[in-house]
């Protein structure tokens, strides 16, 4: 008779290398609590990790801090970054603010970020090329997990910090995210200040806001000289369908043609992008999604309360989640329930809060009188 072969046990599982599940199993470890992590990509350098993160000072800060990473933060913060500009269509500058060094949300590399807490974390957290299929309940809180390879793990505690299209939230909510109606499509100007100069001092040192009304241009300078760029566009859910974006001219073109009639110095950060265009749709969880308490798993980030980006909270409260979680588990040593309750508690009616506002300020930006909606709430006006 053949003995099935046991799976291996994991007190804590975390399922994806994201910034809420790296800063996660963080600060676990600052706390002696070991916790094994499982991402989908084939290794830490599989793919690039975005562009520009503004840190803030109630949020993302206090989680790094909580991570015993702060110091660190700060030595690779982008100096200047926090500067910003506000244009209309025509490229009439209607806002420009420098970057002092004194305000709350200093800027830092998504990529730089993550390699800070990855390299904080003991060797082999980490398990890369674990892509997560499935779970299950066993009873007790206890949950078994398959991966991909048909292997398979069980765990006293499951975290889904695996982002918008989680395989671990089908276990506390129904919920599926859903199109916002906005779509951006992303690129690049390499070398700016050499080889785009004009774009370089159209974005400025930090971020850049063009808008119009339901479209805009959003952009910001990366560490390493470049310009990022997303043209956002109001539009149904399969516009982007219609795009060769294999094509580099035809989809620049076709992307040029939904901003007719906009400043031309605008249009070029798309005319003049170096490299392939990347589409991407907008999708939001519902504002205020949660659930009721299910034994031994629970959910951070955008697995939790994805949101669109127009408050730029997303990272932010996926790093204090992470913290917050950490921190819940460390100060309920053997009653799990009670660490995930209190979580919880904490984290859904700041999600909620955060999701309001970002659903808000995207309905401020690309409204008929854009960018005035942005102006006002900058300048704390009433609408």
């Amino acid at each position: 008779m053949t003995t099935a072969p046991s799976r291996p046990h994991h007190p804590v599982a975390v399922v994806g290398a994201g910034l809420g599940g790296l800063t996660l199993a963080r600060v676990l470890h600052v706390h002696g609590i070991e916790a094994a992590v499982f991402d989908l990509d084939a290794s830490a350098a599989a793919r690039i990790q975005g562009g520009m993160l503004d840190i803030h000072d109630d949020s993302g800060q206090p989680a790094l801090r909580a991570a015993g990473l702060y110091d660190e933060f700060l030595a690779r913060v982008h100096a200047g970054g926090q500067a910003m500009r506000v244009l209309d269509r025509h490229g009439t500058v209607r806002l420009a603010e420098t970057d002092d060094g004194t305000g709350g949300r200093p800027e830092i590399d998504r990529g730089e970020l993550r390699d800070l807490l990855l390299d904080s974390l003991p060797e082999g957290t980490v398990r890369w090329g674990a892509k997560v299929t499935g779970a299950r309940p066993l009873g007790g809180g206890r949950h078994e997990v398959t991966l991909a390879d048909g292997s398979a793990f069980t765990t006293d505690v499951l975290v889904g910090a695996d982002g918008a299209w989680s395989r671990v939230r089908p276990l506390l909510s129904a919920a599926v995210p859903a199109y916002t109606g906005v779509s951006f499509v992303e690129a690049d100007l390499w070398d700016a200040d050499l080889r785009h100069p004009v774009s370089a001092q159209l974005v400025g040192g930090g971020m850049l806001f063009a808008l119009g009304t339901g479209r805009g241009f959003l952009a910001h300078r990366e560490t390493d000289g470049s310009l990022h760029v997303y043209a956002a566009v109001v539009a149904p859910e399969d516009w982007l369908d219609g795009i060769d974006f294999t094509d580099a001219e035809a989809a620049r073109s076709a992307v040029l043609k939904e901003f007719d009639g906009w400043a031309e110095n605008l249009r070029a950060l798309v005319g003049d992008a170096d490299g392939t265009l990347v589409p991407r749709r907008m999708f939001a969880l519902p504002v205020g999604h949660r659930w009721d308490r299910v034994p031994g798993v629970t959910l951070l980030g955008d697995a939790a309360h994805l949101m669109s980006p127009f408050a730029g909270e997303g990272a932010n409260l996926a790093l204090a989640d992470g913290a917050d979680l950490g921190l819940a588990l460390a100060a309920h040593p053997g009653d799990t329930e009670a660490a995930l309750a209190a979580y919880e508690a904490a984290m859904f009616p700041r999600a909620e809060a955060s999701a309001a506002d970002s659903a808000h300020s995207g309905e401020l930006m690309f409204r008929a009188d854009a960018p005035q909606g942005l102006l006002d709430m900058f300048a704390g006006r009433p609408e």
